[in-house]
């Protein structure tokens, strides 16, 4: 989702520095011994844009997930969900979604 995002960034020609734009990813696995399964997946972002990209920049994030090849394969038996800490000028916007109904 992280490369899918940069893309959709890119597309919309948002300027972003991508040595500061991150992703940390959580995982709940259930299962004991060898029947582990992946339960959820959470991607945080942390992402800084020009103050003009800003509502360009949500609307990227809201939309990533449908065009990620991942996300789309796995969609249907591990919920995903993100959410993102956007930094647009002078202002800090916290966002999140869910990218599939689990």
């Amino acid at each position: 989702m992280y490369g899918t995002l940069a893309g959709a960034l890119a597309g919309r020609k948002i300027a972003f520095d991508r040595s500061t734009f991150t992703a940390t990813v959580d995982g709940r696995i259930a299962g004991a011994g060898r029947a582990l399964r992946i339960e959820s997946i959470v991607v945080h972002y942390d992402l800084t844009v020009p103050a003009e990209a800003r509502e360009s920049a949500e609307r990227a994030l809201a939309a990533h997930p449908l065009g990620c090849p991942a996300h789309e394969s796995v969609k249907d038996a591990i919920t995903i969900r993100w959410d993102a800490t956007l930094r647009a000028g002078g202002e800090v916007v916290r966002l999140s979604g869910a990218a599939v109904p689990g």
